[in-house]
């Protein structure tokens, strides 16, 4: 328990040190794609992470530091299939690219959410929102292993590069099952060994931080994803990162007739306000304390609160 509390510590100070370097603010960081010190080192990964797996005509209109902050193996949100009006969860969301990606393809009667554990990233990230216009968005603060989201309030879970980093991966895995709604998706990107390597030989290849050390391979994902109740669960690789690991794209789908039976009950209504679909998404800002028992957010600062309900739903 002592050593993954110290690797959890460490993936936060890396992620932090990164968010510093993009915002000029600190001297050292690393994190995928990057293990050495300095701002500019931070921010130098190779074509298998960062930005460069975009499409530029997708983040030309970006804020600069939200694309810079991107250290992630993949783009997500080009393999979710995301719609208008749904509402997406973005695990580990950084510097909030894909969150503001996913925002933009929901539309305004969609919800984009993004949770890290990291504070230097969040603020990064409500920045980069406040400077993109993004209203449909709100960043949390918290684990991946207990996201801070009720059950089923969302449809579609998103994450780019970040599973690999957790000390407790089937906590995760059942995190994500927990938080869709019957019959959501996810659509992941992560980086994923060959069945033939190793755990020991996946630590000789890169280290923990650096996104190599803690993948899992193609067999352990699509078991742990069964696990966790998914089904259709399937794991492509795209590009190597390393002698037999590669970036890979990961989908699976909750099934829709058995997720109510594996669900926590929530009450149908709450102070009289939303029902329980809505209560993880819809509740206005200034309402929450009332109607999701959350503490409303009344900083009334722009750059460090984001967050708004959808256009199609609110407390009543």
């Amino acid at each position: 328990m002592a050593a993954n509390a110290q690797t959890v510590e460490l993936v936060r100070s890396r992620y932090a040190a990164a968010a510093r370097a993009v915002t000029g603010a600190g001297d050292s960081a690393g994190c995928c794609g990057s293990d050495s010190a300095g701002a500019a080192e931070a921010l130098e990964v190779d074509e298998s992470f960062g930005a460069g797996l975009y499409d530029p005509a997708d983040t030309d209109d970006l804020p600069e530091r939200a694309v810079l902050a991107s250290l992630g193996c993949g783009n997500p949100t080009a393999v979710a299939d995301l719609r208008p009006g749904e509402r997406v969860l973005d695990l580990g969301s950084g510097g909030g690219i894909d969150v503001l990606l996913s925002a933009r393809r929901v539309g305004p009667t969609g919800f984009a959410y993004g949770v890290d554990m990291t504070a230097e990233m969040l603020d990064l990230a409500r920045v980069n929102a406040a400077r993109a216009g993004a209203t449909n968005v709100e960043f949390l603060q918290g684990r991946i292993e207990a996201v801070p989201l009720l059950d089923a309030a969302v449809d579609v879970v998103i994450s780019n590069c970040v599973v690999n980093l957790s000390t407790d991966k089937p906590a995760v895995l059942a995190e994500m099952f927990r938080v869709l709604a019957p019959g959501g998706r996810l659509g992941v990107s992560d980086v994923v060994a060959e069945d033939t390597v190793t755990p020991e030989e996946r630590t000789e290849r890169g280290s923990y931080v650096g996104c190599i050390a803690g993948a899992l391979s193609r067999a352990e994902y699509v078991e742990g994803l069964a696990a966790a109740g998914f089904t259709d669960a399937s794991v492509e690789f795209t590009h190597e990162v390393a002698p037999g690991m590669h970036g890979a794209i990961v989908r699976a789908v909750r099934p829709a007739a058995t997720a109510a039976a594996t669900s926590t009950a929530q009450p149908a209504t709450a102070a009289g306000c939303c029902d329980t679909a809505e209560l993880g998404s819809c509740c206005a800002p200034e309402a929450k304390a009332d109607c999701c028992g959350a503490p409303a957010d009344t900083s009334g600062d722009a750059v460090q609160s984001v967050s708004a309900a959808p256009a199609t739903c609110g407390c009543r």
